[in-house]
């Protein structure tokens, strides 16, 4: 069965997501920014202090402060407190390990010399981004978006509901007359529903109505706060639908997402400095089967921006319960079978 909700995150909580799917872009400037760095790495504030010594090697702040990017990205559950004391421990084995390295003749065979240039590729793109891209975004235009899409958070008026789907109107009407006897509304979803929402008690999680199917929509908004309604017809079978909460939109405060917006329009602005460069490229790819591989990725991330460029950005930050069960409101506005 197709699921039939589909779900809007808040701009600020979509701004998150899209942030964290591009951890690996972002120069490191952008990255100390997040909430989850900036206590860990507040001692390396200031001048780029010598921190530490191996044989001699000085492990300055700035050093530590690049290699907070690639260290705690791979352990996002460290505590904070322990954080930059792990990251200088890093670095003390890396020089052991490459001092050693050295000694025994590893700089010069091929495979480092194949790594170091494409450290040195990386290493370049990261400075282009930190030196020149992020630079570009001001605090200015990060307000902007953030005061944008939180008006839109807050002119949205949204549901929270659960709801049993059945295949026929007698069983709805079954259901009905059992909750109107004092059942548990969570335990009949549990047993009967055939949405996938049924894991959760049949809840939905919170909803704006254009993202249910119009009849679903209408019915639960005419709901009072612990009303449950009577059975509803859908393309999709036969709903009981109880409301839990009805509010307005509330965006997250902006210290807490600024950071988020910031590497999006960071970002964008890699994006479309991209596209001027590959207009002028010349980029050849010599593997055939890469080649179908590569045109088809294309063609999906088009149908992606499509579809994104469609959707509504409105939505709410409370966290959904998970359970938006089967009855998808369709990109051409027809039910889904």
């Amino acid at each position: 069965m197709k699921n039939f909700a589909r779900r809007l995150t808040s701009p600020a909580l979509a701004l998150a997501m899209t942030a964290a799917l591009l951890a690996h872009v972002p120069p490191a400037s952008a990255q100390e920014t997040t909430p989850e760095n900036q206590e860990a790495a507040q001692n390396l504030a200031g001048e780029n202090q010598i921190v530490a010594k191996v044989n001699g090697y000085e492990i300055r702040t700035s050093e530590v402060r690049m290699a907070f990017t690639d260290v705690i990205g791979q352990l996002p559950n460290l505590p904070k407190k322990l954080r930059y004391p792990f990251v200088v421990e890093f670095l003390v084995e890396r020089h052991l390990l490459a001092q050693l390295a050295n000694k025994e003749g590893i700089a010069n065979t091929d495979d480092y010399k194949r790594r170091l240039a494409a450290y040195q590729a990386k290493a370049l793109r990261d400075s282009y981004l930190a030196q020149v891209i992020s630079p570009k975004v001001k605090e200015e235009e990060i307000k902007a978006v953030y005061e944008a899409e939180s008006k839109k958070v807050a002119e949205t008026e949204r549901v929270r509901a659960r709801h049993i789907l059945v295949a026929s109107e007698k069983e709805a009407q079954s259901i009905v007359e059992r909750l109107n006897k004092g059942e548990k509304f969570e335990d009949l979803a549990k047993q009967y529903s055939l949405d996938g929402s049924k894991d959760y008690g049949g809840d939905l999680g919170y909803f704006t109505a254009p993202e249910m199917v119009p009849a679903f929509s209408k019915a639960a908004f005419e709901l009072k706060n612990g009303e449950v309604s009577k059975p509803v017809k859908t393309d999709f079978g036969w709903h009981i639908i109880k409301l839990e909460d009805r509010k307005k939109g509330q965006a997250q405060p902006y210290d807490q997402v600024k950071g988020a917006i910031r590497n999006v329009l960071v970002r964008q602005k890699v994006n479309e400095t991209l596209a001027s460069l590959k207009d002028v490229a010349k980029v050849e790819i010599l593997d055939e089967d890469l080649k179908k591989l590569a045109e088809e990725a294309a063609k999906q991330r088009q149908q992606l921006q499509e579809q994104q460029k469609k959707q509504p950005t409105t939505g709410t930050t409370d966290g959904d319960a998970g359970g938006k069960g089967d009855l998808i409101v369709p990109e051409d506005g027809a039910t889904q079978q």
